[in-house]
């Protein structure tokens, strides 16, 4: 590892890519091989980004395992099995290992490397990034590959670090194992997070309290291992696999039936819904009849079957109403898949207790006082979720032209080109960022093509002597009108989640505004390829 450098003599690249995840990995790779000097930096110990972090019991891919992988290598490709369709998280950290050793990509990463600053040189048009232990690096290039669901949500409650046994937030779980067994526990949240740690905690807790505030949709995830004969066809098959995840709304192997649920007879949708809800992933969600997804009474219809499936499988009726949202429906957030999560509630050993008619007034020395009086535990775990798509920018000072404030400029809402650039921020580009697509279906499918865009972007920079690229404010203005137009039409537009922006747990995080961009990996490959088509429309190159 080099060592660091000290503010007055950083270290120099062309490019300085922020995270070793699964994008930062992949953008070091493309850089590399076009012959830059790049230089990775990571506040982990190892790559992985998501994977290094969620460690949590439970944790685990929602997309098929071989859907998700990198496509780009055949070799990776050739050499790595996946053990199950729905890949648990440490399967999937030792998949990012062995590709970071496969391509010799640790040779160009900083580990333990938090960086605090990052502000844009006019004079030297260079930017200047500053990390927490005193390192300092200069590059022309500024990527951030920082993820959109990478920093942690403490809940708002009182008395927080009063807890005198054991606590964990899910995203910043122990590397060391944690042992349920016997105890009383407490998890806050049933997000996607909650929902398959829940599972897990309550195999052994000697009595598991969960508080819930508000219910989320949950489908059955119908995982399994991947069979020898499963095996020799995902291999036969990699091509056409990611070939039709290219070509699906959310680059998933599922795709919205071009039926209309309200033009289909009952008899012929229930037996479609019924197959949807056996199968494996994501199917029920995005393989659905298309009208579910931007047509209130198809959406009601959806909702009422899945409603009916909680009902049969909790026994407790007040209980299964618990857990049946009334404030949106089935998809319009994204949907935590689970492995017998509802019949946990069957369990004598656990409790639902929906917060908002028994609210927390505070966490204590030894448990949690609710309004109805105080519950002792031996252990609180939050799983509440991440400060998404956001929190990974406004936690760094970043700093463009004039000295102007990312977190300033975003104050309302972000605005962006592509969900690739910030007007105002020149050679700054951002990977899974607000307003990009790749945020919104299978992470690692919009990864790859926003990387090979950026690729593509600063080849044609370095082949025609430019230095400097900057998105036009009114590109930008016209990005987020099509952001706008593209959400509205989708039910989820209307749903509180991290999709519009919306977060009870963050300050005036209220306030509904469009962070991903939803009209389809299709379409916003087709949009993206059209800029370069035109010589990097909108952008201002020089």
């Amino acid at each position: 590892m080099t060592e660091a450098a000290s503010v007055q003599d950083p270290e120099r690249f062309d490019a300085i890519v922020v995270g070793a995840g699964i994008s930062g990995m992949y953008m070091l790779y493309r850089l590399r091989e076009l012959g830059l000097k790049v230089r990775v930096l990571e506040a982990g110990t190892d790559v992985g980004g998501t994977w290094y972090w969620n460690r949590y019991p439970g944790a685990r891919f929602d997309s098929e395992s071989w859907s998700y992988g990198y496509a780009f290598s055949q070799e990776i490709l050739d050499e790595w099995q996946w053990s199950e369709h729905f890949s648990s998280q440490p399967e999937n950290l030792r998949y990012c290992r062995f590709v970071a050793d496969r391509l010799d990509l640790k040779r160009d990463i900083r580990f333990e490397t938090s960086v605090t600053s990052a502000h844009y040189d006019e004079d030297a048009n260079e930017w200047a990034i500053a990390a927490e232990d005193g390192y300092a690096a200069r590059a022309r290039l500024f990527i951030a590959a920082i993820g959109p669901l990478s920093v942690p949500v403490w809940p708002a409650i009182d008395g927080i670090g009063d807890f005198e046994r054991e606590a964990y937030h899910t995203a910043r779980w122990p590397h060391e194992p944690v042992s349920f067994a016997g105890k009383r526990v407490a998890v806050i949240g049933t997000g996607a997070t909650g929902v398959q740690l829940i599972q897990e905690v309550a195999k052994t807790a000697g009595h598991l309290t969960v508080l819930q505030r508000r219910p989320n949709w949950c489908a059955p995830l119908h995982n399994s291992p991947i069979t020898p004969e499963e095996q020799a066809d995902i291999r036969a098959r990699h091509e056409e696999i990611f070939d039709h995840c290219r070509n699906t709304h959310g680059g998933f192997i599922h795709d919205a039936d071009p039926r209309r649920l309200l033009e289909t007879p009952e008899a012929e949708r229930l037996a479609f819904l019924e197959k949807k809800y056996a199968e494996p992933g994501f199917g029920i969600w995005m393989g659905n009849f298309r009208d579910t997804f931007t047509n209130e009474e198809a959406n009601r219809i959806l909702s009422d079957f899945i409603a009916g499936k909680i009902r049969e499988r909790v026994a407790d009726p007040a209980t299964a109403e618990k857990l049946i949202p009334k404030d949106h429906g089935f998809g319009q957030r994204r949907v935590p898949m689970e492995t017998r999560y509802y019949e946990v509630y069957n369990q004598d050993n656990v409790e639902l207790v929906d917060i908002l008619a028994d609210p927390i007034r505070r966490v204590t020395k030894t448990g949690i006082e609710l309004e109805s009086g105080h519950r002792d535990f031996d252990m609180i775990v939050y799983a509440t979720g991440f400060d998404a798509v956001l929190g990974g920018f406004n936690r760094i000072d970043i700093r463009g032209l004039g000295g102007q404030r990312l977190r300033d400029k975003w104050a309302e809402g972000p605005t962006t080109y592509l969900g690739l650039q910030v007007a105002g921020f020149p050679n700054m580009l951002t990977l899974v960022g607000p307003q990009n697509a790749a945020g919104f279906g299978n992470i690692p499918r919009g990864i790859e093509q926003n990387v090979e865009w950026v690729a593509r972007l600063v080849r044609h920079m370095r082949d025609n002597g430019l230095e400097y690229v900057a998105a036009t404010p009114e590109a930008e203005t016209e990005w987020q009108e099509e952001v706008t137009r593209s959400s509205d039409k989708m039910l989820l537009s209307k749903a509180d989640s991290w999709f519009t922006g919306i977060n009870r747990n963050i300050d005036g995080r209220s306030r509904r505004v469009y962070l991903l961009y939803t009209a389809g990996m299709p379409a916003y490959r087709e949009r993206c390829d059209a800029v370069a088509a035109k010589g990097y429309e909108g952008m201002e190159l020089r």
